[in-house]
């Protein structure tokens, strides 16, 4: 009896501890709820605060536009099939660079044909300007009513410039042979040709008489070359300087997507036949020497480059192994390849216009009106933005003997 009291006892105490056990127990599950709900509000209640920021929001729909709009990765999603018609797509679009190329090998044969039906206007302007030959009344009647009687002479002062200038050219000569460095004129006035052009190169090019521009021939590669003719002078025996420009019509077979028409490629210039103390573009430098053992000091003399317009003579070869060249020499090279395709396509044809300085107010009023309307293209965007907010780019076969090719 005792020992049933006993165990009754002990269940009653087992069951009174395990009763408090399980009360902690739920008591702390309790405040785990309470914690993670509390933490939960706190997370709920930041991320509020977060998105109401319209930088966030911004910042956020950018990342995912940026992410989720991009073509490639439109692509990565398509199908494999649809992949497949795609990569068709582009054999289509290679072959369409072939035919491209073609047709600008025809526009080299048009622009070769054309050039002999220039050339004997071109000729009569050489015959001109050097006072070889002097137009008749019909050809140098010219109607200038719509420049308005040169602006009936400007305001007074530059009037009275204008008289000045003229007096002094008439006392020196009241009628020049022909038209007096008219070259070396349209140099001064082509910023992209007169920051070649040095002091001591400037009484070389008053002997310029003609530049011309020749064609390769057909069944040869694509290439034009620049011809400069001068009369004879004290500083080299050539009397005629010329600059070969090569170009390719291919696409590249390893990205021919790239293919946007004919590339000047390489280019060759010509060894110019200086005269004894004449030649402009190297200099003549004196240099002390200190001797290391006897300490005797030597005067010695060196030439080294001198900055000139007729470096371009002397360009820079393009590696044929494939060798890249460094950066400052790969500009010197895109420099010239500009300036070669400017005389041809811009200096040579219009050359009376870049003379009188018409040529030159035409190209600066289209490249104004170019950033007129990149101007107000950008505005229309901003405002559309605004909107949207609120409601939510030849080897001439005949190469005169005088100039050798480099």
């Amino acid at each position: 009896m005792g020992s049933g009291f006993l165990d009754g006892g002990a269940a009653r105490v087992g069951t009174r501890i395990q009763m408090a056990d399980n009360s902690k127990t739920d008591d702390t599950a309790s405040d785990s709820v309470e914690t993670a709900k509390h933490a939960s509000d706190k997370k709920e209640k930041l991320a509020d605060q977060v998105m109401q920021n319209p930088q966030v929001l911004a910042a956020l729909q950018e990342r995912l536009d940026n992410s989720s709009h991009t073509p490639s990765s439109y692509i990565e999603t398509l199908p494999k099939a649809v992949k497949r018609r795609i990569d068709a797509l582009k054999q289509l679009q290679v072959k369409c660079a072939h035919i491209e190329a073609k047709f600008y090998e025809e526009v080299h044969d048009l622009e070769r044909k054309y050039a002999a039906l220039y050339q004997p206007l071109f000729d009569k302007r050489r015959n001109f300007v050097t006072g070889e030959a002097e137009p008749t009344d019909a050809e140098s009647n010219w109607d200038s009513e719509n420049e308005d009687d040169e602006k009936l002479a400007g305001d007074l002062k530059n009037k009275v410039v204008i008289e000045e200038k003229e007096a002094a050219a008439a006392a020196a000569d009241p009628n020049p042979k022909g038209i007096p460095d008219f070259w070396f004129t349209i140099f001064r006035n082509v910023d992209m040709l007169s920051e070649l052009v040095q002091e001591y190169d400037e009484p070389i090019l008053k002997h310029l008489q003609d530049i011309k521009v020749k064609f390769s021939e057909p069944g040869q590669p694509m290439s034009f070359s620049l011809e400069f003719h001068f009369e004879s002078n004290d500083y080299f025996t050539n009397s005629v300087l010329t600059k070969t420009y090569k170009m390719k019509s291919e696409p590249d077979k390893t990205d021919p997507f790239s293919f946007e028409g004919p590339e000047i490629v390489d280019c060759e210039g010509c060894t110019i036949e200086w005269k004894k103390g004449k030649n402009v573009t190297v200099k003549t430098i004196k240099k002390k020497q200190k001797h290391k053992g006897r300490g005797t000091v030597r005067t010695i003399t060196k030439q080294v480059p001198n900055d000139s317009f007729f470096n371009f003579f002397s360009p820079i070869k393009v590696s044929g192994d494939g060798e890249s060249l460094d950066e400052d020499s790969e500009f010197t090279l895109a420099t010239d390849f500009e300036i070669g395709h400017f005389f041809r396509e811009r200096i040579v044809p219009r050359a009376v216009l870049y003379f009188t300085g018409e040529a030159i107010e035409d190209d600066d009023n289209f490249e104004e009106g170019e950033e007129g309307e990149e101007e107000e293209l950008e505005g229309e965007e901003e405002g559309e933005e605004e909107d949207d907010t609120e409601g939510d780019p030849k080897k001439d076969s005949s190469q005169p003997a005088e100039c050798k090719q480099q």
